[in-house]
């Protein structure tokens, strides 16, 4: 009874958190061409593609292998639904039967948003400093595109995204197109301000790079915001942790210890 209780709130659990990661990421597409193949088509249908470059993961892990992991995972679910199943007390064994096998199928998936959306976070982190760069290199009468291979060069996803958009550019991509390809893979307002902005100037001919430092302030000053709600969130949540850990450990040692030495108390009555 306790392993099948413990298994169907498992099994709740990790469907909740899949469904949660993937409706979050509903309307996000990537214009990838299409796929051949029996396979390539259920990835395309599954929108795997789009989600495994969400991740940064094109080129290292292929639709092919992410069905298998899918597949694999929704069999282990299987068994385990197998198992605790029956255990399960009336109706619940039907949630344990088919919870486990999906929330299997649907891991995977979540594991890949969940990863996507900390690299978005990553890359709006530091896209403060890339755009302060950017600024700086319109000022000394560069392109967008030369500041953007010079941030390419650094570490982390936004030069990772960065080195993509300008080597589709030196193969002859129009400027616009890759800045597409590049907000659909990263679908971050922060991206699509930055590109309006350069689109904005090369169309009305607007100073750019005192626009890029004003928008490098504003995502400063947003991104302190951010930190000082989630500070101001989790103070709560350290007094409920001292207030339910901390405290009764502190009292469960001060009473050890007069239990230890109570002879000595009693001794002195």
């Amino acid at each position: 009874m306790i392993v099948a209780a413990v298994l169907t709130l498992a099994a709740l659990g990790l469907a909740a958190a899949a469904a949660r990661e993937l409706a979050s990421a509903r309307a996000k597409s990537v214009r990838l061409p299409p796929l051949r193949g029996l396979p390539a088509q259920a990835a395309q249908r599954l929108a795997l593609a789009p989600r495994i470059a969400r991740a940064g993961l094109e080129g290292k892990l292929e639709v092919g292998a992410l069905l298998a992991a899918k597949g694999a995972a929704a069999v282990v679910g299987t068994g385990l639904a197998a198992l605790a199943a029956p255990a399960a007390p009336g109706r619940l064994s039907l949630v344990v039967a088919f919870g486990l096998p999906v929330a299997g199928f649907l891991a995977p998936d979540a594991l890949l948003e969940r990863r996507a959306r900390l690299r978005a976070r990553r890359l709006r982190a530091a896209l403060p400093n890339a755009l302060d760069l950017l600024a700086t290199a319109a000022a000394a009468g560069r392109s967008p595109l030369a500041g953007f291979a010079e941030i390419s060069g650094g570490d982390g996803p936004l030069a990772q995204e960065l080195a993509v958009l300008v080597a589709e550019s030196d193969c002859g991509m129009p400027q616009r197109r890759a800045f597409e390809n590049l907000r659909g893979r990263v679908p971050a307002k922060e991206l699509a301000a930055m590109f309006g902005v350069i689109e904005r100037s090369r169309l009305y001919g607007s100073p750019l790079a005192e626009q890029l430092h004003e928008q490098a302030s504003a995502l400063r000053g947003s991104q302190r915001r951010r930190i000082e709600e989630e500070a101001a969130r989790a103070a709560p949540k350290i007094q409920l942790a001292v207030a339910l850990l901390l405290v009764p450990s502190v009292l469960l040692m001060i009473a050890a210890g007069l239990l230890a030495n109570v002879d000595r108390f009693l001794a002195g009555i």
